[in-house]
Order: structure tokens, then sequence, then C-alpha cells
């Protein structure tokens, strides 16, 4: 799963891939609770899709109705809502990109991004810069894409363009972002830890980014309990986020904290990124309850598959190598995810699945990475002794 910044008046997403399809066991087992119908949220959109259906080709709200989905599924971690905004956007889905109008190439650009479709999002976001050279939104998802995919001197550069467009806080978090990744790991921590001490008056959802944000990097870093801080910042901040509750997971488990991980996640497991962190958590306890987990993440796994879903390589290879104990099957899959997508978290699956298997191709993509880009992590530490790698 990859973080992608807020929108500018509303969020993108961090999807999660749908579950497996159930067979109750008896007519009393309770397969899902839906949210109520008087759940603010659900009142919203039902009147959203009111309007929208009075007049499906209404571009404004289309679009207004395509952002509440995408927000939904970023918090719920619910991939479902990423559809309804499909739908919400189909009058345009399949038009040339010249044919589009700005708005809905952004969401329609995003929504191609949740599936990794990168060359296709890009493309909608480079028509839409090219009518609108000032559309912040297009540079900041512009930004982020290639920062998945590890052009960070072009990230950089759509960064750049938000300068006088977008708060000051978005700007430097964007900027953090790259440099963090690219040899400016202390500098792009103090500059936005210092923005972020000045923006108390900012949106929750832009502070939580933004602490998230400094929390990856204390941690890379290796400072530990500047990254705790920040992240139960961004938690206050915005404790619904999926993103950020896998983060923190994942920062408790390497410090060995498991059973901090279960009251965290606790109701939020319909998320497979999240299922997955619950699962090695209970592992990590010698829970009886970890086997029924790494079964149900196998079956999804496998129906993701039969789907031609490959957006949760990184989290099948995790999967692999640390609940089905499958190093092969690991490195496998760590490097056709690597052959997608490069954030420090695609880098560090890769090393320990490569240092598990023994697998020197594996090994050299490391090496080679850690040269060309810079990145500092001395979370890498324990891997890359084994991988040749220096942190």
């Amino acid at each position: 799963m990859s973080k992608f910044p807020p929108l500018l008046l509303a969020l993108l997403l961090t999807c999660s891939a749908a579950a497996a399809p159930t067979i109750p066991s008896s007519g009393r087992q309770v397969l899902e609770r839906l949210p109520a119908r008087f759940d603010p949220v659900q009142r919203e959109l039902t009147q959203l899709r009111a309007e929208l259906a009075a007049n499906p080709r209404d571009v404004a709200r289309a679009s207004a109705l395509a952002q509440r989905c995408i927000e939904q599924a970023r918090r719920d971690g619910d991939p479902r809502y990423l559809g309804y905004a499909q739908a919400a956007l189909a009058p345009w889905w399949k038009l040339p990109r010249q044919q589009v109008p700005a708005e809905v190439l952004v969401l329609r650009a995003t929504l191609a991004q949740s599936t990794h479709a990168f060359a296709a999002a890009l493309a909608d976001l480079d028509e839409v810069v090219r009518r609108e050279p000032g559309n912040a939104q297009a540079w900041l998802t512009r930004a982020t894409i290639l920062l998945v995919t590890g052009d960070h001197a072009g990230s950089r550069s759509s960064c750049a363009r938000l300068f006088g467009r977008a708060p000051d806080l978005v700007l430097q978090t964007c900027l953090a972002a790259a440099g963090s990744v690219s040899g400016q790991a202390r500098p792009s921590y103090t500059r936005l830890a210092r923005t972020l001490a000045g923006r108390a008056d900012a949106p929750a959802p832009l502070r939580a980014w933004s602490a998230t944000l400094l929390a990856e990097m204390a941690e890379r870093l290796g400072e530990h309990a500047s990254a705790e801080t920040h992240f139960r910042a961004a938690l206050r901040a915005d404790p619904q986020d999926s993103y950020l509750l896998a983060a923190y997971a994942d920062f408790l488990l390497e410090r060995g904290r498991p059973r901090e991980v279960l009251p965290l996640l606790e109701g939020r497991t319909q998320a497979d990124a999240l299922l997955l962190r619950h699962a090695l958590a209970l592992s990590a306890l010698g829970a009886p309850e970890a086997a029924g987990q790494r079964e149900a993440l196998r079956a999804r796994f496998e129906a993701a598959r039969r789907r031609g879903d490959t957006v949760h390589r990184r989290e099948e290879a995790r999967f692999a190598l640390a609940l089905a104990r499958d190093p092969a099957e690991a490195v496998r899959l760590a490097k056709l995810n690597w052959a997608v997508q490069k954030e420090p978290a695609d880098l560090r699956i890769l090393a320990r699945a490569a240092a598990a298997s023994g697998d020197a191709d594996a090994a050299r993509l490391v090496r080679d990475w850690l040269r060309h880009s810079r990145l500092e992590d001395r979370s890498l530490a324990a891997a890359a002794p084994r991988t040749g790698a220096a942190t």
C-alpha cells in the first residue's frame, strides 16, 4: 500500500484488495456489518448519488461524489468505494483524455494510480497541467506517482510547481517526501518539522499526512522516540487513516511490541493490509487465532490473483516471508513488486526476502538502489549485511 497525499479539498486513497468469497457456515453467521443508513457519511453519499442520478453528466456533482467515495475508500480500506467513484465518472471514463474535463482527469488519474496504472495516470495529469499549469492538485498527484515509481527528481520538480499554489505545509510535505529518500533525510525532516509546528490550525487530514511522513522519516533515521511522538500526533489528528494505522502497526512490530498492535487494529481487519499486520502480531504472540488469520489472508491473495489484481504484491511478499515461511515465493513477489513501485517499504521487503532466500539478483537490486538513490534507512540494517548493502 502507498501513501497518497490529501486532496486540497478532499482526501486521496490507500486501498486494499477485496476479500475472497465467503461461504457462511450457518444462517446465523454474520458476514458483514453494513454502515448504518443514518450514518452521516452514508446520508451524504446517498444525497450525492440522488443528485447525480437526476443528471448523470453533471461534472460538478459527479466529481463531488467521486471525491467523497475516494476519501471513504482511503479511510475504511474498502475498495468498493473505488468502484462507486469510477461509476460516478462513467460518462467520461473511456473518453480520450482530450475530451475529458480537467477535474475528471485528476480523479481518473487518482483511480488509475490506485491500481498501479501509473503510466495512464501520468498521461491524464500531463494533459491537465498542459491545459491548466496552475492546477495544484494535478501537480501534487503527479509528484506522488513519480515518488512511488522512483523518479525522485521528477517528484521534486512537480512539488516545486506547488509554490504559491498550495498551502506551505502541502508544499513542504511534498518536498520532504522526495528529499527524505534521496540523500536529504535530515534537512528534509528538520524543515518539515518546523513547518508543521507552525501550522497547528491546518486541517486535521493534512496534519496527519505530514506527521505520518515525519514519523517514517524519524524511524528511517533511527530516532524511534521521535517517530513514536509523530505517530501519536498523527493518530490524534486522524485516528481512522488506514495508511497511518498500518504504518504505526509496522513500527510497533519492528520494536517488538505486537501486543499493542491488536487494540490499534481492532475492528479494522476488513482491509487486507491491516489484516496482515494483525496476523503478524498474533503470530509473534503465538496466539491460536493466528492460524485462522493466516488462512484468511491466503484466501484473499488467491482471490486477488484470480481477478488479475497485482496491486498488493508487497503485502503478499510479506505474508510469504513471515507467515507462510516461503522465502523463494517471497523474493519472487518482492521482485515483481519492485519492478512497479520503489518506496522504502518496497525496498525493505526486497532486502529481507533477498537475505532469507539467498537470491543474488534481488540483493543486487537492493545494492544498486541504495547507491543510486542515496536512501538513508537504518531499518534496513538487519537485512543489509546479508545482501551486501550499505546503509
